[in-house]
C-alpha cells in the first residue's frame, strides 16, 4: 500500500543566511534512514561550511543557480540542471546570485546531521 506524506517538515540548516529545508523523506519526517528527500529554498548569498559527507547527494535545480565548490574546482548548476556529488568527497554548497535558488537535494543514504562532516571552525 503506497504511503502518503501529507506535509514535509522544516529542518535546521548550516549557514551563513537562513535556509529552508523542506524533508519529504528521510530520518526527520518519515525516519526513513536508507534515502532523503528535500526541497531546498536558499536565499541569494548564502553559504554553508565545505563538507566531506558520508552519503551520495543528487541536485536538481528548480530556480535559480546552486554553486558547488569541490576540491577540483566549482560548478555552477542553473535551473533545470542536476548534479552528483560522491559520498567521501569534499564540497560546499552556496547560492551566489541575488534571487537565491530552490532545489531538490536527494541523498543516499539520508542525510543525517552526524554523517555530513562539516567543516570545523565554518
Amino acid at each position: 500500500m503506497p504511503t502518503f506524506i501529507e506535509s514535509p517538515t522544516v529542518v535546521e540548516a548550516a549557514g551563513n543566511l537562513p535556509k529552508i529545508i523542506r524533508e519529504y523523506v528521510g530520518g526527520v519526517n518519515t525516519g526513513t534512514r536508507s534515502l532523503s528527500i528535500a526541497h531546498m529554498s536558499s536565499p541569494g548569498g548564502w553559504a554553508e561550511p565545505g563538507q566531506r559527507p558520508e552519503f551520495d547527494e543528487y541536485t536538481i535545480v528548480l530556480r535559480g543557480s546552486v554553486t558547488v565548490e569541490h576540491a577540483d574546482g566549482i560548478i555552477e548548476v542553473a535551473a533545470g540542471q542536476g548534479v552528483h556529488t560522491a559520498a567521501g568527497e569534499w564540497v560546499r554548497y552556496s547560492t551566489r546570485g541575488a534571487d537565491g535558488a530552490d532545489y531538490i537535494s536527494v541523498c543516499l543514504p539520508a542525510f543525517l546531521p552526524e554523517t555530513v562532516h562539516r567543516d570545523e571552525g565554518e
